[in-house]
């Protein structure tokens, strides 16, 4: 018989074609330490929680026009801190009116009295990672710390399936929502999807009010529902205020009001990005003498 000699392999070919699989195959999440920070950012292709040494917020008194969206919040999430039942919450409406920026200042404002293990975690999700929340909840049933998952800007598009994840993690699923964990997400659409999806469900579908319940309906699961509607000049203008007020700028009511009208004018719409980009670009302005 003829004899063959086995190939030789270089083991640089071994070492790139073994990171390749490792790539692919991600490491299984683990949990580790949540004492690093209040905050964290889940990144599930590495199975770890990363902590935020600063979480970007602002002051919650800052925030007006949306006073009783702020009671609402800050009450439902005081009670979860404190281990009552709460709800999860679904922030949607209006762009720049404070949704994102309300969680935010509403977690540190819960923290202001706690210390270590009593503090409230803040976690945030990608849109695109919904997929991943089954496994991001498993690792949170691992931990007695009371939690709040957030997911910014969340909105669905056609053949996007992520909703079901998100309906079944909502739903509770056969294990049950953790205890110690709530959902709290912001859109800019009330029902998470755009209306041409919901209509074109309806015209194409034999029972059009089933078709579309599956995915109107998952609004329906957050229990604290809570709408922001556009700005008002006085409420635009009560923002600018504060926001000056709280930069110690020195100018005075008037012409404070004429410029930040002016401001809202070039951008076509007065809302709370709006009053502190202006108040950003006025404090620069001032600064230099102009």
């Amino acid at each position: 018989m003829p004899d063959f000699e086995t190939p030789h392999i270089d083991n640089r070919v071994l070492t790139r074609i073994a990171d390749a699989l490792e790539r692919l195959a991600p490491p299984p999440a683990v949990l580790g330490s949540l004492d690093d920070a209040t905050a964290y950012v889940w990144h599930p292709e590495q199975g770890r929680l990363a902590p935020v040494g600063a979480v970007s917020h602002v002051d919650l008194a800052l925030l007006h026009g949306i006073e009783r969206q702020r009671d609402l919040i800050l009450d439902n999430t005081a009670r979860f801190a404190r281990g009552l039942p709460a709800n999860n919450a679904m922030l949607w409406g209006a762009r720049g009116m404070g949704k994102s920026s309300l969680v935010k200042a509403v977690h540190h404002e819960v923290n202001q009295d706690r210390h270590g293990t009593d503090t409230l975690l803040l976690i945030e999700i990608q849109r695109d990672d919904l997929a991943t929340l089954p496994i991001l909840l498993g690792l949170l049933r691992q931990t007695l710390r009371r939690i709040l998952v957030f997911c910014d800007d969340l909105s669905f598009e056609r053949e996007d399936a992520d909703y079901k994840a998100l309906k079944s993690v909502l739903d509770g699923g056969i294990e049950g929502r953790p205890a110690n964990v709530l959902f709290y997400a912001t859109s800019n659409r009330r029902h998470l999807m755009p209306r041409d999806m919901i209509e074109n469900e309806r015209s194409t579908a034999i029972n059009p009010n089933e078709a579309t319940e599956e995915k109107v309906s998952l609004s329906d699961r957050f229990g604290l529902w809570l709408g922001f509607h556009n700005c008002s000049q006085p409420d635009y203008l009560a923002m600018v205020e504060a926001y000056a007020a709280a930069r110690d700028l020195h100018i005075g009511r008037e012409a404070l009001h004429a410029r930040a009208n002016e401001w809202s004018i070039t951008r076509g719409s007065r809302s709370g990005r709006v009053a502190i980009q202006f108040i950003d670009d006025l404090t620069g302005r001032l600064a230099g003498g102009t």
